[in-house]
C-alpha cells in the first residue's frame, strides 16, 4: 500500500506542474579540524581559521588560539579561553586558531557515572563506543571532587617547537567544582593528523576555571558520547606551515606534550 500511494503522490505533483517533493535526508555530520598536531609541535602558531568561521562548522569542539595563547572551549556555539593565568575569557568572534577540532554535538549515548577517574572514564568509554577506529565527541558534566588542568602562555616569535612550551607551563588544581569535561577521541590512524587517544579540555559552570585536561575524580554525573564517521580539514597556507616537515613520527613528543 506504501509504495501504491507513493506512485499516487508522485502522478499528482507531475499532473500539476511540480516536481515532487524530496524526502528530508539526514545530514552528514562531519569533524571539521583546522591545521594538524604535527604542525602545531614543530611551532605553527599563527592562526588561519577565525573562530567564526569554526563556528559554521559546528557548536561544541577544543583547540587553540593564535600564538598559542591558551586553550579553546567550544561548549554550545560559545567560545571560551583558557590563558595561562588559569582564568577564562571570553574571545571576539574575530580571534584566530591554529588548531581546532569542532563539530555539530548530537549525543547518540548518555549514561549516568559517578566516582570516576581519569583511567576508569578511558575504560568506560572504551567500552561503551564498542570500536576504535572512529571519532568520537565526548562531553561528561557533572561534580567534580578535584581536576587538574593547565594551559599554555602566548608565544613571541621565533616560535618554539610546542614540547619546548609544555615544559614550562601553568598547571592549575580545581577543587569541588561542576563544570564539563569537552573533547574527543581520535583513532589510531589520524597520528600525526590529530592527536590519537582521549584529548579533552574542562571548564567550570561558573566559568572561573579551565584548561587543557590532565587528570580528574568525578563524585556524580552525565557522559555523552556521539560517533562521528566524516572527516573534514583545512590546512594552513602561511609559510610556516609549507615549509615543515612530516616524515619524522612525532607521536611520542606528542604523549609528552598530552600528559
Amino acid at each position: 500500500m506504501k509504495f501504491r500511494y507513493q506512485i499516487f503522490v508522485f502522478f499528482v505533483w507531475t499532473l500539476i506542474g511540480c516536481s515532487p517533493p524530496i524526502p528530508n535526508q539526514p545530514k552528514e555530520q562531519a569533524l571539521f579540524q583546522v591545521s594538524t598536531i604535527d604542525a602545531l609541535m614543530q611551532g605553527v602558531f599563527d592562526g588561519s581559521t577565525t573562530l567564526a568561521e569554526l563556528a559554521q562548522k559546528g557548536d561544541f569542539g577544543i583547540g587553540t588560539f593564535n600564538a598559542l595563547d591558551g586553550e579553546m572551549v567550544f561548549e554550545n556555539g560559545q567560545f571560551f579561553q583558557v590563558k595561562s593565568d588559569g582564568k577564562v575569557y571570553r574571545p571576539s568572534v574575530e580571534s584566530l586558531t591554529p588548531f581546532a577540532s569542532v563539530v555539530k554535538f548530537v549525543p547518540e549515548d548518555s549514561v549516568k557515572v559517578e566516582n570516576l577517574d581519569y583511567l576508569k572514564f578511558q575504560h568506560l568509554v572504551d567500552s561503551l563506543t564498542g570500536s576504535p577506529n572512529y571519532f568520537y565527541a565526548i562531553r561528561l558534566e557533572g561534580e567534580f571532587e578535584s581536576v587538574h588542568t593547565r594551559s599554555v602562555p602566548a608565544q613571541q616569535k621565533p616560535y618554539p617547537e610546542l614540547i619546548v612550551v609544555t615544559r614550562q607551563q601553568p598547571e592549575f588544581y580545581i577543587s569541588e567544582t561542576k563544570g564539563k569535561l569537552t573533547g574527543f577521541f581520535c583513532p589510531e590512524f589520524v597520528k600525526g593528523i590529530n592527536i590519537t587517544g582521549y584529548h579533552l579540555h574542562f571548564l567550570s559552570d561558573d566559568k572561573l576555571s579551565g584548561g587543557h585536561l590532565l587528570g580528574f575524580q568525578l563524585k556524580s554525573g552525565m557522559l555523552m558520547l556521539d560517533r562521528i564517521s566524516h572527516f573534514e580539514m583545512q590546512l594552513p597556507e602561511s609559510m610556516a606551515f609549507q615549509n615543515s616537515e612530516f616524515k619524522t613520527d612525532r607521536s611520542e613528543q606528542v604523549k609528552q606534550v598530552e600528559n
